[in-house]
C-alpha cells in the first residue's frame, strides 16, 4: 500500500506494517488506520503514521528498551477486543515526545498491538508508578556560534 507522509513523501508499506486501531488513539479517535514505519533496521524509534492523514504521525518505541521492569497490565476486556489469547501475542509501544530539552515516553498510555491480526489499542494504566513523561534522553544543546576576532 502506498502511504503519503509529510516527513518522507509517498512510501510503499507492506501489509504486515499496517495496523488498525478501531477506537483510535487518545485525542485522535477518528483516525484508526496506521502504518508502522521503521526508518532503519538498527533504530529504536518508529513512526506510527496515519494512513488517512499525511500530517498525523507519532514517534513510538519499545518501552522495554528503556525501562527493564516496564510492564503494561492488559485487562481481560482489552485482550478480548484485540482478540489476544495471551499477552505474549502482543507488542507494546509507547509514544515519544520532546518536552523542553528531553525526549520522554508516555509509559502510562501504552499502545498494545496484536501481532497476529495487527489490531491495536491505546490503554491507560491505573498504576501510578508510570508517568506520561518518562525520561528517555536529554538532548544536547546546539553549539553557540563563535565569532573570531583578528588581533
Amino acid at each position: 500500500m502506498r502511504v503519503q507522509t509529510t516527513r518522507f513523501g509517498a512510501v510503499e508499506v507492506g501489509e504486515d506494517r499496517l495496523l488498525n486501531f478501531p477506537t483510535g488513539l487518545l485525542g485522535f479517535s477518528s483516525f484508526t488506520r496506521f502504518a508502522l514505519l521503521q526508518p532503519d533496521q538498527d533504530g529504536v524509534f518508529y513512526w506510527l503514521q496515519s494512513v488517512d492523514s499525511a500530517d498525523l504521525a507519532f514517534v513510538v518505541t519499545d518501552p522495554s528498551r528503556w525501562c527493564d521492569d516496564y510492564e503494561a497490565t492488559v485487562r481481560r476486556e482489552h485482550m478480548d477486543l484485540l482478540e489476544l489469547e495471551s499477552v505474549n501475542e502482543a507488542r507494546v509501544f509507547v509514544i515519544v515526545n520532546k518536552y523542553e530539552d528531553t525526549l520522554t515516553a508516555n509509559l502510562q498510555g501504552p499502545l498494545v498491538v496484536n501481532l497476529r491480526n495487527r489490531r491495536g489499542m491505546q490503554i491507560v494504566l491505573s498504576e501510578q508508578r508510570w508517568t506520561t513523561r518518562w525520561e528517555l534522553a536529554r538532548l544536547q544543546q546546539p553549539a553557540q556560534d563563535v565569532q573570531r576576532v583578528s588581533a
